[in-house]
């Protein structure tokens, strides 16, 4: 389901964080067109924490530490590289209105990036947002091979440590069922949702933020759970 915004202008952060509790999420057509309008899948997709699946060759490059992964150093350019047009994906969704609320609620404390580094350049990453124990994943890029998926599996690891119930990727693609994202019903999911949002909060820092863990880590912490 999609509901037109006719008075876009007046989405805030604040404004936001009461769309996501409520299990909506806005959407442009294209990064050129400034018009957001609200969008509440009748199937939602999720990645259960305690079936995230891993692939062995994924698994192999994610120990080597081939990759710095960070957090929250870099989250304009992460959300500029996931706006960015690359091969197989000639436009996005994220325009400039996009951006600027997500800014807003990075300043808040309530959305977040993984950023993944070869040789000091930002070669992929992810950023998402964080409310109660859900955390909800917005969009990821890559410019190198498997950095996004290597975003993708610190972030689990986070989010299992710092006690998060909820990992909503809005939509199954083919890419995130190899992780072991399902659909399920709306009603499913907004049941799922009150309770993440209901008592106490996540801890999306809780795992050290001031230093790279290693992948060797982040593997463990994924296969305690599991």
């Amino acid at each position: 389901m999609t509901s037109r915004d006719s008075a876009s202008s007046e989405i805030t952060p604040e404004v936001l964080l009461r769309a996501y509790a409520c299990g909506i999420f806005p959407m442009a057509e294209s990064a050129d067109d400034p018009t957001l309008f609200w969008v509440e899948p009748e199937l939602r997709g999720v990645i259960p924490l305690d079936g995230f699946r891993v692939a062995s060759r994924l698994a192999r490059t994610v120990r080597s530490d081939a990759f710095t992964v960070t957090v929250d150093t870099a989250f304009k350019a992460v959300i500029a590289g996931c706006a960015a047009p690359h091969p197989g994906r000639d436009d996005t969704w994220i325009n400039k209105r996009i951006r600027d609320l997500y800014v807003g609620l990075n300043t808040l404390g309530h959305c977040h990036s993984v950023e993944v580094w070869q040789d000091d350049n930002l070669v992929g990453g992810l950023y998402g947002v964080s409310l109660g124990r859900a955390f909800f994943g917005e969009s990821m890029f890559h410019t190198a091979r498997d950095a996004s998926k290597v975003a993708l599996v610190h972030l689990v690891a986070r989010l299992i440590v710092g006690g998060f119930e909820l990992l909503d990727t809005q939509y199954v693609t083919e890419h995130l069922k190899t992780f072991g994202a399902i659909e399920i019903p709306r009603r499913r999911y907004r049941a799922l949702l009150d309770k993440a949002i209901t008592g106490a909060r996540g801890d999306f820092r809780k795992l050290d933020v001031t230093q790279p863990i290693r992948g060797a880590d982040a593997l463990a912490i994924i296969a305690q759970r599991n």
